[in-house]
């Protein structure tokens, strides 16, 4: 069988979305003649903890550790935060930013290049260099961000010339949070200089959209893969869970500034002003951190009783939670890059089978695949008139008890289907 290396920051115990990419990857890969080798970080500071995630893991993998250090009691000396607190995406705090914060954002885009995690590359590229000329592998596989995975695997192609995949969650030069670090124009080419590194050297790249895809490709990638997020059928076997009696719309993870649907929460607070049942039905389910101003702006519009607010959960408990929804709610950010935006929550949502009221473009990936699988409604930033009109039929079908679940064949994306696709693609690469 043959091995890649998968070097990825994300590893359980990390809770959140971003440890399933590589986690599902490793999870299926055998099933398709890949045997995976893990290189993860000895100590990181992950934002959330989910022990839940250890079940995925295959037995008997290897996986090495390598030692790093983090400068986020820096960021939390700067930002008044405790030594113990846990930091989440910096943008998510609040539209408004501190001096401190501000200062702690500028240090993060332009001394610590490409992220946060840079003292991470100087000790695995070392070990690993080491390590694979007694241990080889046939190819590397990184995923980013953070970046910093793929700066690792360059120093490491380098010395050793493995054949080495890089695979994009987010892009490097184009996520939408690129704009806000503060960037002199020495960082900026310098950020700009290591991702063309990456696309020269890299034998192959995938990112998890089709716009995205192409996004790369317009700044000089070559023959970008798409590889979306997914969703893993084990996780959706069993769950016994009964519907919410009342009319509840939910939200799974972060909401920060730029996730803020205002124009949903004052079509809520009409909906309920004209209609005192729906306003006695209505739930508003937001789990995850969610920032002040969000709620702050549900609360003004009349609609504090309706609000529920959860922090971080478990994996298992959030799954049973959208079982129980009778809307899920996929709001996207609104930033520049949207159309790409592809949030890994969306194929959990199909796989728990409930309608999904979408809060962003029309013509977004993720609206297409939404309506590609009849998975529910799509309705735009600022569009008032349509999303009181959508709401107002969900609830209609609510209260005639025909928020049926959705039967459409999603097998496309299934973690089993996409690492299929995956080992596809080290296939390839490793018969150049």
């Amino acid at each position: 069988m043959k091995k890649v290396l998968i070097i990825s920051y994300y590893w359980p115990p990390a809770g959140g979305i971003a440890v399933h990419r590589c986690l599902k990857f490793t999870k299926y890969l055998r099933e398709f003649g890949w045997e995976p080798v893990i290189c993860t970080a000895e100590n990181p500071e992950y934002p959330v903890l989910d022990e839940g995630n250890f079940k995925d893991v295959p037995v008997g993998i290897t996986i090495l550790k390598t030692k790093i250090w983090e400068p986020y009691n820096l960021f939390k000396f700067f930002t008044g935060k405790k030594k113990e607190e846990r930091i989440h995406n910096i943008f998510l705090e609040e539209e408004k930013l501190s001096f401190f914060h501000k200062a702690g954002i500028w240090i993060r885009g332009n001394l610590f290049i490409p992220d946060a995690r840079r003292f991470w590359i100087p000790p695995s590229v070392k070990f690993l260099s080491q390590y694979l000329k007694e241990n080889p592998v046939d190819v590397l596989f990184t995923n980013g961000p953070p970046q910093t995975t793929h700066m690792i695997a360059y120093g490491v192609k380098n010395k050793l010339d493995i054949p080495w995949h890089a695979d994009f969650q987010d892009p490097w030069t184009q996520v939408d949070y690129f704009p806000q670090l503060m960037l002199n124009p020495i960082s900026k080419r310098i950020h700009e200089a290591m991702e063309q590194r990456v696309f020269r050297c890299a034998d192959k790249i995938t990112i998890c959209s089709d716009t995205w895809k192409r996004d790369l490709e317009s700044i000089g990638a070559s023959d970008v893969g798409v590889i979306v997020w997914g969703f893993d059928e084990d996780d959706f076997k069993n769950i016994s869970v009964s519907l919410s009696k009342n009319f509840t719309l939910s939200h799974f993870g972060s909401l920060g500034p730029d996730r803020n649907a205002k124009t949903l929460w004052k079509a809520l607070s009409i909906i309920a002003k004209e209609n005192q049942q729906f306003a006695n039905d209505l739930e508003i389910e937001l789990v995850g951190f969610i920032g002040h101003a969000i709620v702050n702006e549900i609360v003004s519009l009349g609609l504090k009783n309706n609000l529920r607010l959860s922090e971080h959960i478990s994996r298992k408990e959030a799954i049973e939670r959208m079982h129980r929804a009778q809307v899920l709610l996929l709001i996207l950010n609104d930033m520049p890059n949207v159309n790409g935006r592809l949030p890994g929550k969306l194929f959990e949502y199909l796989a728990s089978r409930r309608p999904t009221l979408l809060i962003g473009p029309e013509e977004s990936d993720a609206s297409k695949i939404v309506r590609g699988v009849n998975a529910g409604y799509t309705c735009d930033f600022n569009n008032l008139e349509k999303t009181i009109r959508t709401v107002k039929e969900l609830y209609e079908k609510f209260k005639q008890g025909k928020l049926l679940p959705n039967q459409t064949d999603i097998f496309q994306y299934s973690n089993r289907n996409l690492t299929k696709k995956l080992a596809g693609y080290l296939d390839q690469i490793t018969k150049q």
